[in-house]
């Protein structure tokens, strides 16, 4: 998504009148939703259920983190109110900028904010896994793009997709592209009637076409704006970086988790990148993606009351 988005960027800002398609755009919102199903599903419950409390405690001082930080940047005019909510939203990248839009923030600098702290935190993740696990151990993944795979699952993901986004449409519900598939995906691999079955060059276009209508809609005042703000996003990044270090360091001596793994759970980077980096390491793979997508479910519930609560309040 990166790439297609600062291409778009470079486009506009220098003149050009390209447009992203505007149905493709949407179909690829769906097809997010349907990843991020496909990440709730019974293992993660399971596992959630297990150790319930200790998932609440960091998943709401997660959310104490960002809602306090997200109103210091409304508070002193440094972004809008809904756009610092989901900008500090510790949630999937693609996800809070998808959710943004929908609730009266500006998309552009929901992306700026976002990706920046996926782009540090990444780094830092593969640092610390690299150096915690020693080179001679790390495994690198090679990417299959075509796959083998049933193609009726694939069609009755589509279907999924395009069904649950022109619901989500019809009924005007917020963010209802993505959030009708989300949760019809999830219900129906949940119960075992459906396999949500997305192949890595569906998900490379999907992704690449929403970075690209990202980076089209950007202007020179809104760079501008995001260059001005870039201390003290970058303030609050480290501050989320912080929090998550000491999170990590609670359950690494109250609960007996490897640091690897605590540090891994609660990194408020993307839960793709994160998920990369545990699959590439010894960290338990089953508590890290239950405390990444729990935390995202967390933020898709809290973030539009947050986002109007803090609008309504300092715009």
């Amino acid at each position: 998504m990166l790439g297609p988005m600062i291409g778009g960027i470079i486009v506009v800002t220098n003149g050009g009148g390209v447009r992203a398609p505007k149905l493709p755009v949407l179909a690829s919102q769906a097809i997010v939703g349907c990843l991020v199903a496909r990440a709730v599903n019974g293992d993660i419950m399971l596992e959630f259920l297990k150790n319930w409390p200790l998932f609440l405690f960091v998943i709401a001082v997660m959310l104490a983190t960002s809602g306090a930080l997200g109103w210091g940047l409304s508070r002193y005019k440094i972004l809008p109110g809904s756009t610092a909510v989901w900008g500090t939203a510790p949630g999937g990248a693609s996800v809070m900028m998808l959710m943004s839009s929908a609730f009266k923030a500006d998309p552009r600098l929901v992306a700026f904010m976002q990706y920046l702290r996926v782009v540090l935190v990444a780094a830092l993740a593969s640092v610390v896994a690299r150096v915690w696990i020693g080179s001679s151990d790390t495994v690198t993944h090679a990417v299959v793009w075509f796959p083998a795979f049933g193609w009726l699952d694939l069609v009755v993901t589509l279907l999924i997709a395009g069904l649950g986004s022109a619901l989500g449409m019809i009924l005007r519900i917020p963010a209802g592209g993505f959030l009708m598939p989300l949760v019809a995906a999830a219900v129906l691999e949940g119960s075992g009637l459906v396999h949500i079955t997305l192949p890595p060059w569906l998900l490379a276009v999907s992704y690449a076409l929403l970075g690209w209508s990202i980076g089209l809609g950007f202007t020179s005042s809104i760079l501008a704006h995001a260059a001005r703000a870039l201390p003290y996003v970058l303030l609050s990044i480290f501050i989320m970086v912080g929090v998550s270090v000491m999170l990590a360091a609670v359950l690494v001596y109250a609960a007996g988790i490897d640091p690897l793994t605590a540090y891994l759970a609660t990194s408020p980077g993307g839960i793709d990148s994160v998920a990369i980096i545990a699959a590439s390491s010894k960290a338990d793979m089953s508590f890290v993606m239950t405390m990444q997508a729990v935390r995202l479910v967390f933020v898709l519930i809290a973030g539009p009351p947050l986002a109007r609560f803090l609008a309504q309040r300092t715009e």
